[in-house]
């Protein structure tokens, strides 16, 4: 028996197909009207009653619209982007659709972004009723989206003082300018003050200049050298190499994630984080901690450090704060802000009324303590199900992770499993060296959800063998 999105691509033949100026495609008429019909049919949930079964490698040609889109993509955009043949339409909760009306479920959240899914109608509200309000105003005003933003992450953070910008990257590159500061500020008497950087193997900070240099992948850099000089790799985790490393006079902050997402899915120590704030209250360098991919939520604390007892001098956060709309944000305390004068820094769109109207309705779910549990929950169901269904193959080396944050390591490369999970309907990422599979859900996503999850990538694990190349 056929399900109804195979009925739904029997219905419409590439013919009925043309482009559109705007979207590259758009459907005639009457085969809009059937479309929209027949997505009606498609079940919203993706597992009913007993556990479905999902076969692997059921990959089906591209469309004609499909094609189309990525042949414009391809013509007109700077080539930095390997994507997966998707093109994505819309979404709803945990599942997204293509332009065939093809469902997935997204353990990927837009890379830790959509930590509410796709659509939260609170969301939506919020940047309707603020667009409907204020867009833009620039930082030349005041606003009350921004201020009051501000206030709240304030009041439940370690801060004393907020810099907003417009992604992680500039946050990093703001925490680097911030610190170089304080250490002219902190010794002004000094001619040549700390300018260096401690960072981390398998770190990842960012794609500008500065948040590139503290970024340990050497592909990501090499191409753009010189890069930003003074920053120093030391292993992650190696306390010894650490203490050795952070140096009065020289260092002027240490950047670390206190888990790492890019990187790997690799959790920093309670004695390593206690061991760097030490070395840094010593030396007079400031600890940054990097939150941008692990904080608000995602290890089922609103912040990672918060499971090791440690507290920063600077966080910098970014992705899932807005719902999907540009923000970042540097957090620091009052120690550091006092070194920071009018007019060292800025940015024109960052901090902007919509944008943190937005961030409001996002902080306001979040920060809930039962929604905080059911994250802390979810993580060990998933991580159960996964050393229950994917624990005994020889492929898998590891399960880690906290809360919504997890990652497979494997002994060969991931992307045959994630290009097989695709091809059935899971979005998930790589990580590390690529070996590993990153599972980044939005943390609203049911056990079900997790369950049907865990079930593709069982059942797409044959995808690995033959695989040759090994991590």
């Amino acid at each position: 028996m056929m399900n109804s999105l195979q009925t739904l691509r029997m219905s419409h033949d590439c013919s009925s197909i043309d482009v559109d100026p705007l979207y590259g495609f758009k459907l005639d008429r009457r085969r809009r009207l059937t479309f929209r019909a027949e997505v009606s049919k498609i079940s919203s949930g993706l597992v009913s009653g007993k556990q479905q079964r999902v076969k692997a490698g059921s990959a089906k040609p591209l469309s004609r619209a499909s094609k189309k889109v990525i042949e414009i993509e391809r013509n007109v955009f700077v080539g930095t982007y390997a994507r997966a043949p998707v093109v994505l339409k819309s979404g709803k909760g945990c599942k997204v659709y293509d332009v065939d009306g093809k469902e997935y479920l997204d353990m990927t959240a837009g890379i830790a972004v959509n930590s509410l899914g796709h659509s939260d109608p609170d969301w939506i509200n919020a940047v309707i009723e603020q667009a409907n309000t204020l867009t833009h105003v620039s930082n030349v005003y005041y606003s009350l989206p921004q201020v009051t933003l501000g206030k709240r992450l304030v009041e439940c953070s370690f801060a004393d003082r907020v810099f907003f910008t417009n992604s992680g990257t500039e946050a990093n590159e703001a925490a680097i300018k911030f610190s170089r500061k304080f250490q002219r500020h902190s010794h002004p008497e000094e001619k040549f003050p700390a300018t260096e950087f401690i960072a981390f193997s398998n770190s990842f900070h960012g794609r500008t200049l500065g948040a590139l240099a503290l970024t340990s992948k050497e592909h990501y850099r090499l191409p753009f050298e010189p890069v930003m000089p003074g920053v120093t790799f030391v292993e992650y985790g190696n306390i010894k190499e650490a203490l050795k490393a952070i140096q009065s006079g020289k260092t002027a902050a240490v950047f670390v994630e206190p888990i790492q997402g890019e990187g790997g899915i690799f959790s920093a120590t309670k004695d390593f984080l206690q061991l760097l704030r030490t070395a840094c209250d010593d030396s007079g360098a400031l600890l940054v901690f990097d939150e941008v991919q692990c904080g608000l939520g995602r290890t089922g604390q609103l912040w990672a450090h918060e499971a090791f007892g440690v507290t920063p001098d600077i966080m910098t956060l970014a992705k899932p704060l807005a719902g999907g709309l540009p923000i970042g944000v540097v957090l620091t305390t009052e120690r550091v802000a006092a070194a920071i004068s009018s007019g060292d820094h800025g940015s024109t769109f960052a901090g902007g009324p919509l944008v943190c109207h937005a961030a409001l309705a996002v902080l306001n779910k979040i920060q809930n303590p039962d929604f905080l549990a059911s994250v802390s929950h979810k993580g060990l169901y998933l991580k159960e199900l996964l050393l229950k269904k994917l624990g005994e193959n020889h492929h898998v080396k590891e399960v880690r992770g906290f809360g919504l944050i997890v990652g497979i390591e494997l002994d060969v490369q991931a992307s045959p499993l994630v290009d097989a999970c695709r091809d059935s309907g899971l979005l998930v990422l790589t990580a590390g060296k690529g070996n590993v599979v990153r599972l980044v859900p939005p943390l609203v996503i049911s056990e079900q959800e997790l369950e049907y999850a865990v079930e593709v990538l069982s059942t797409c694990l044959p995808s690995l063998d033959g695989n040759s190349n090994t991590s």
